[in-house]
């Protein structure tokens, strides 16, 4: 649909899983989570929709998270709804096959986004234009790790008892990877 230039606008509640399917893992399900069909965790990086969408280069693309900044969600949704032609954006959506009590859904969104397992951004091609950089990262430097992130949540800290090995090899990984996100999206 994005391809067509046409001026549409998607909305993408991202759970990391096939949530129709009880939390089949996806290409959107990140490294070591458990999830049916992973069980000994995802051994692969989660794909990049948003970078995918950027390559167009006519495209509005936007990465939130409501409960780590209300601010930029409402920001993002404004301009992509301004936007003349095709505009993704990317929601964080926590889903009960994270593992945790979803009271606590927002403040996980948070924990996402300063770990940098979820970096917030907005891509605008009208930027181009008027010589502006079309991307804007609205997420602050990491302040927590992935590891300190994700064992709040039992699809990753369940690895942790079943195979305690390749969970550190996971979480390392994770980390280096979220490190390399952060450093690519500044660049």
């Amino acid at each position: 649909v994005i391809s067509t230039g046409r001026n549409v606008n998607i909305l993408v509640l991202d759970t990391e899983v096939y949530s129709n399917t009880g939390g089949q893992a996806s290409k959107s399900t990140p490294k070591g989570a458990v999830a049916k069909f992973a069980a000994a965790g995802k051994a692969q990086a989660k794909k990049d929709i948003g970078l995918m969408a950027m390559t167009y280069g006519n495209v509005y693309v936007a990465r939130i998270a409501l409960g780590a900044n209300d601010g930029q969600t409402l920001k993002a949704l404004r301009e992509a709804e301004a936007y003349d032609g095709p505009s993704i954006v990317i929601a964080y959506s926590h889903c009960i096959a994270h593992g945790y009590d979803l009271v606590n859904g927002l403040k996980q969104q948070k924990a996402a986004v300063d770990s940098g397992q979820w970096v917030l951004y907005r891509y605008n091609p009208e930027k181009l234009s008027v010589g502006e950089n079309p991307l804007v990262v609205d997420s602050g430097p990491l302040k927590i790790s992935v590891k300190e992130y994700e064992m709040q949540e039992n699809r990753f800290k369940s690895l942790t008892l079943t195979k305690p090995e390749e969970a550190r090899k996971y979480f390392e990984q994770a980390q280096a990877e979220a490190q390399f996100r952060w450093n690519y999206y500044q660049y």
